[in-house]
């Protein structure tokens, strides 16, 4: 995920007690904000529900705690990116933008829990490629992949 290894810098910056510092990084250096506000963004459209969705139905229970502790560090980024923007949710600067990601999420959960489930059914049976089964999942892939562009 692109915002993996955020979420150890900033913890790591932050206890070292380089919070003001971040800050003061945050509101003068335009690069440093644009970084935070498109991590920021990343982060609002990560949907852990929807990872834990996939692992359910397609990993292995022993493999399952690598899905678990990929979720927690989301959870992770997402508080240290809220401590620095001192916002109560990620976007409440731009309602419009997180209002279009729930839209659009109404639209993508019914496509990935379908892709889930063919994932599942194409492991079983090793379908050809030009089978109903794999066109099927292509067109879950397209759909998914043209509704995660970027909303905002």
């Amino acid at each position: 995920p692109a915002w993996l290894g955020w979420e150890a810098a900033l913890n790591n910056a932050l206890a070292r007690g380089q919070g003001p510092l971040l800050a003061q990084m945050r509101e003068e250096w335009p690069f440093f904000r644009t970084r935070i506000d498109m991590l920021e963004m990343v982060l609002a459209k990560a949907d852990a529900e929807i990872a834990a969705s996939y692992d359910e139905r397609l990993v292995q229970p022993q493999l399952r705690p690598l899905g678990e502790h990929l979720r927690d560090l989301l959870s992770q980024a997402c508080q240290v990116v809220l401590g620095l923007t001192g916002q109560p949710v990620l976007l409440a600067h731009s309602p419009a933008t997180l209002e279009f990601i729930r839209l659009r999420n109404t639209y993508l959960d019914p496509l990935h829990l379908l892709q889930a489930e063919l994932l599942a059914r194409s492991r079983e049976r090793e379908a050809a490629l030009d089978s109903p089964l794999e066109q099927a999942l292509l067109v879950t892939v397209a759909g998914i992949a043209a509704g995660l562009r970027n909303t905002g």
